[in-house]
Order: C-alpha cells, then sequence, then structure tokens
C-alpha cells in the first residue's frame, strides 16, 4: 500500500513514512560508512570500461569454440544466395492437429440425474385457453421473408452463406428468381384453401461418403502425418486444429431452422386447422426413420403445433433401409441408384472444375503448409469446412482464406454436382421422383394410388389412416436429393431452361442453383387456391419464397402469379406418371453413351 504525502507531490511508502516520524534523523550513510564503501559514487572510468568490453567479447567467442568448433564461424554459401536462415529448430503441428475432437455430451450415467424428482407435468397450468388461428398468408400486407442464418458469423462482408450450395442455410430467394414477377403472398381475388409442404431437413454434420472432397477424410490424412508439417500465415490456425464434427446428424442450428420453419408455417398457415376442427380430425405428416429426419420433423412439431405436441398431430416414420418402398427415400429400391456410372456423373464434372476455379487458391495457400502438398481436392475441403464448421460451431476460420469469386465457384460446383447426380441431368431423376408425384396426385384427387409400380408403399398409401386423403394441410420431411428428384419428375422445365452446365465456366443468369433449390431446410409450398377471376380450384408452387413457373406441364399455360387449374396439373402429371418406366429406369441393363445428356431427369430410351 502506498500514500501520498499532501503538499510534496511524492509518493512514498507508508512503512518509510512511519521510520521517519519514529526514529531521530542520522549521518548520510556515506559520511557513516566512508569514501570506499558501496554507498560512495562509482570511480570507473573508460579504460576500465573498455578492458571490461574486450574481455566479455573473448569470453563469449572462447565459450561458442568450445561449443560447436570452427562451424560457428563458417561461411554459409547456400545460406547467403536464398537469403534465408532456417531456424535450428522448425516448430512443426501440435500432435493433435487434425485429430477427431468429441464431447459426447450428455454422459450415459450422469450420478445427478433423478427423473422421478423433475417431472416435466406438475399440474397447476393456470388458465390454457386459445386463440384465433394465425393468417399472414391471407390476411396480412405483406409476406415475411427469410434472411437466413443472424445467428452465424460470416468473416467477409458479401453474404457468404448464399454461396454454398445445398450447405447454404435456406432464405427467401429474390422476388424473381425463377422467371416470374410474383411473390408468395395470395393473389388478388384468391383465397388459399390448401397446402402441402415438402421440406428438407436442417443443417447437419457431414455425412459418411463424399463422393468429392471430404472433411473427415482430409482431416485424418493431416494427422496422420502431423509430425511433418507446419502450418503458417493465415493457415498458421491449422498447428492446433482439431476436427470437431460429427456424423449426419442435425447441429443446434438445424435444429432450430426447424423450429423456426414450424413457427413461420403456423403464423402462415394456422387457419387451415379449423378444418380438422370441423372434421374431428388431427393432421398426419410424415419423416422417415433416419435421426436427422425424424429430429428435423420433431423441432418442425414443437415450432408448429407447440409444447407438448401429443394429441395435435400424428407423426408417420416411414423406414428409410433396404427392401423398404418409401417416396421419401426412393434410391433404397432402386438398384440403378447404387451404380456410380450411372449414379455419380457429378463427380468427374465437380472435379474438372474446382481445377479451373481453385487454381490460384492452390498456389496462394500452398506456401503456407510445409511438409504436406495441398490437391484441388484438399482446397476443396477447406471451403466444405467452411460451411460445415459454421453451421455446426457458428464460425469457421476455413472462411477467410478464400475470394468471393472462388465462394462463387464453389457454389457452382454444387450446382454441377446436383444437377448431374439429382436434378434435370440425372438420368433417375423422374423415376425416383414420381412416387412423389403419384402420392400427391391422389392427395389432390382424394383417390388412392391405384398401381403401385415405383417407390409408392402399398401398406402405407392403401391405409386411409396412414395416409389420409383429404386434409387441407400436408408435410413431410425429406432430403435434398429427393426435393431436386421431386421438381425434374413435375417437369418445371424453366428450372432446366438453360440445358446441361458447362465444367469449365459459370453460364450466366442460370436457373439452376442448389442454394436456391434445395439448401439446408429447403421448403416447398404446394399452395392450393380459389379465384374469382379464375374458374376452378388453382394450384402454385412456391420453392423458398419464389413461383416457379408451371408452364412444363401440359395444359399450363403462362400466368403472372404461376397458378395452373388443379383439374388440368392432375392430368399433365398423370400423363408423366403413364410416360416414367420405374422398372427401366430401376432394374433395366443400361448405360450412358459417350456424350449423352438429359435435361428431364430420364435415362436412355429402352431400344
Amino acid at each position: 500500500m502506498a500514500t501520498v504525502e499532501r503538499g510534496s507531490g511524492e509518493y512514498k511508502p507508508y512503512n518509510d513514512q512511519e521510520s521517519e516520524s519514529l526514529l531521530p534523523s542520522s549521518k548520510s550513510k556515506v559520511e557513516r560508512y566512508g569514501p570506499h564503501s558501496c554507498y560512495s559514487k562509482p570511480q570507473f572510468g573508460v579504460n576500465h570500461l573498455t578492458i571490461a568490453f574486450v574481455a566479455g567479447t573473448l569470453a563469449c567467442y572462447l565459450a561458442q569454440y568450445a561449443i560447436c568448433g570452427s562451424s560457428c564461424f563458417t561461411y554459409r554459401r547456400e545460406e547467403s544466395e536464398t537469403h534465408a536462415v532456417k531456424p535450428a529448430v522448425e516448430v512443426l503441428a501440435s500432435p493433435w492437429a487434425g485429430s477427431t475432437e468429441r464431447h459426447n455430451f450428455p454422459p450415459p450415467s450422469p450420478t445427478n440425474a433423478f427423473p422421478s424428482l423433475f417431472p416435466t407435468n406438475v399440474g397447476y397450468a393456470g388458465k390454457t385457453p386459445t386463440g384465433a388461428e394465425a393468417a399472414v398468408i391471407a390476411t396480412a400486407p405483406s409476406y415475411p421473408m427469410h434472411t437466413g442464418a443472424a445467428q452465424l458469423v460470416s468473416p467477409q462482408k458479401f453474404d457468404m452463406f448464399r454461396k454454398w450450395g445445398n450447405l447454404s442455410p435456406w432464405y427467401s430467394v429474390p422476388r424473381t428468381a425463377f422467371g416470374l414477377d410474383s411473390g408468395p403472398e395470395t393473389p388478388k381475388t384468391c383465397r388459399v384453401t390448401g397446402m402441402h409442404l415438402l421440406h428438407r431437413h436442417g443443417a447437419r454434420y457431414p455425412t459418411a461418403y463424399a463422393s468429392y472432397g471430404g472433411p473427415a477424410n482430409f482431416s485424418s490424412r493431416l494427422h496422420a502425418v502431423a509430425d511433418k508439417w507446419t502450418a503458417n500465415g493465415n493457415l498458421e490456425f491449422m498447428n492446433e486444429w482439431t476436427y470437431k464434427l460429427g456424423e449426419e446428424v442435425l447441429t443446434p442450428f438445424g435444429r432450430q431452422q426447424l423450429f423456426d420453419l414450424g413457427i413461420s408455417m403456423r403464423l402462415k398457415y394456422g387457419f387451415l386447422l379449423k378444418n380438422f376442427t370441423e372434421s374431428n380430425t388431427i393432421p398426419v405428416f410424415r419423416t422417415e426413420s433416419q435421426d436427422r429426419m425424424l429430429a428435423s420433423a420433431m423441432n418442425f412439431a414443437i415450432g408448429f403445433f407447440g409444447y407438448p405436441f401429443e394429441g395435435q398431430y400424428q407423426q408417420s416414420i416411414t423406414i428409410e433401409a433396404g427392401g423398404f418402398n418409401n417416396t421419401l427415400a426412393p434410391y433404397k429400391t432402386c438398384p440403378n441408384s447404387n451404380d456410380r456410372a450411372k449414379a455419380d456423373r457429378g463427380r468427374g464434372y465437380v472435379e474438372k472444375w474446382a481445377g479451373v476455379y481453385l487454381k490460384n487458391a492452390v498456389k496462394r495457400l500452398q506456401p503456407q503448409i510445409e511438409g504436406y502438398e495441398l490437391s484441388v481436392e484438399d482446397v476443396y475441403v477447406l471451403q466444405q469446412l467452411c460451411a460445415y464448421e459454421t453451421v455446426a460451431l457458428g464460425y469457421s476460420k476455413f472462411c477467410e482464406l478464400f475470394t468471393e469469386e472462388e465462394w462463387d465457384g464453389f457454389d457452382y460446383s454444387l450446382d454441377l454436382f446436383f444437377w448431374y447426380n439429382s436434378g434435370f441431368g440425372f438420368s433417375l431423376a423422374r423415376a425416383l421422383g414420381i412416387g412423389y408425384v403419384q402420392e400427391m396426385v391422389a392427395r389432390l384427387t382424394h383417390t388412392p394410388i391405384q398401381t403401385h409400380n415405383s417407390s409408392t408403399n402399398a401398406t402405407l398409401d392403401d391405409n386411409p389412416v396412414t395416409f389420409p386423403l383429404g386434409q387441407s394441410l400436408y408435410v413431410d420431411a425429406t432430403h435434398e436429393v429427393v426435393v431436386l428428384h421431386v421438381l425434374a419428375a413435375l417437369n418445371l422445365s424453366t428450372l432446366a431452361a438453360q440445358g446441361p452446365l458447362p465444367a469449365d465456366h459459370i453460364p450466366q443468369n442460370r436457373t439452376f442453383r442448389v442454394s436456391e433449390l434445395a439448401p439446408f431446410a429447403t421448403n416447398v409450398q404446394f399452395q392450393l387456391l380459389e379465384c374469382t377471376s379464375l374458374p376452378g380450384p388453382q394450384i402454385r408452387i412456391i420453392v423458398n419464397d419464389g413461383v416457379v413457373p408451371l408452364t412444363g406441364i401440359e395444359g399450363c399455360e403462362p400466368q403472372k402469379d404461376g397458378m395452373c387449374a388443379v383439374d388440368t396439373f392432375v392430368e399433365g402429371q398423370k400423363k408423366i406418371i403413364g410416360a416414367t418406366d420405374w422398372e427401366w429406369a430401376c432394374h433395366g441393363e443400361w448405360d450412358i453413351p459417350e456424350g449423352w445428356q438429359t435435361t428431364t431427369g430420364e435415362p436412355p430410351a429402352r431400344k
């Protein structure tokens, strides 16, 4: 502790002040101990200092010579030529760099878990009357648009989240994204009478298999040689980086996406529940058995119905496994979907394009990691890691490594992949999506499926309890590939207007963008309407709040709000169903000829 003596402006330790006040003054220490004591001024001159300097230099020279001999003083030509002297000790990456990190919460047997002492319902709920149902789609002067992901952090000034293809969080696409100057709000003179919703699961960890790239594969390669490489510059963080991603299940952000989507749909279409009250029934929603699919459906239900949701609806959980017909996972009963020559054509296009758009990135990043040679595929994985870490952890250092142009390239690489592996350029797309179209036609016509000749499940679809007809609201959860299969099967041809996608450049004004069509939590609204200005019930298709033209469907004429008469739409779909050969597509023995392409999702024709 120190105090300030008033008036003096000096700081004096409290103990010194006390000594001065209690002890008598005395002679100076120099006077007391003499002129040659340690308290007298030093008497060193220039000669003393010179002798001391020379002696110190000589001592250092002798010490170095004793340690390393004459080599300490040898001129090194090779170092002079390179103008860079390597450090005697090179700092390598940490031994754990690239290793997998798991936190494994919750613990399997927590010692303080006593469920009986923490019931979820203790009574005394208070008053619980409900109000009127929301109807934003019908009553609000404008439509609430979804901007993406406020909880996630981007290091860039541009909107990076919209440049990640199927790894993007869903957002409301621009009003004219699909070619119509119309929005999802109810058109004038019309009212909404029903809605069928098809949505994807929320943000997840990477899948176990990756056709090209794959974060887990890359981290394993890095960790296996962690004692041989070191990173610097923008990659220096990798010296301590560990792989923190799980596998396939929803991330916390993914759970929120579906919870928010459920709330959003309740606010827009809650009024449709009145039809169930009047008929004394509850809705049946569908999902399938994979963890992320079931978790997505549950989070949607909590958002849509609130907690607890028991008694408010019934959740159909179809099985995603070989041998089970399932329109939400149709590839499980289509053997040709396991033939990579037919089902993984996209890899070659992605690999070629990555070599084009990542050329400069490889040159820029390679000098920043010594002892490990970065391939183009490795650098592509760094972009994948940016997206996956962001939706899982909220932020990723990998996002700082690339330019906006390189993110445009990454976005297009996923357009290529899904065009040729899932969408209009995929030879199995129509066959794999046609089962869902058959179910939609059954729902629209209130008529059971007559012939089960695709991925439809007769056991479930022929049972009016598990597959009810006549509901005003349907909700089905699936994967992004199935969403693209269905869009192709419906023949929404404007999305394929530019034809096969090239692997050497990005086409301008392309209509097939996976970040707009199949991002995390993508949602497709099949809106049913009645209009005083048009005869008969109408239908229109809204993908992530963008209205899609229906002109690819026979009989559906151009209409400013994208509507088509339900009867016309159904007849057009019946013709597509009749022309689709599931047996040939999924079980036939056929090959893809060199240079062959499709823009309708069909295989080469039978000979």
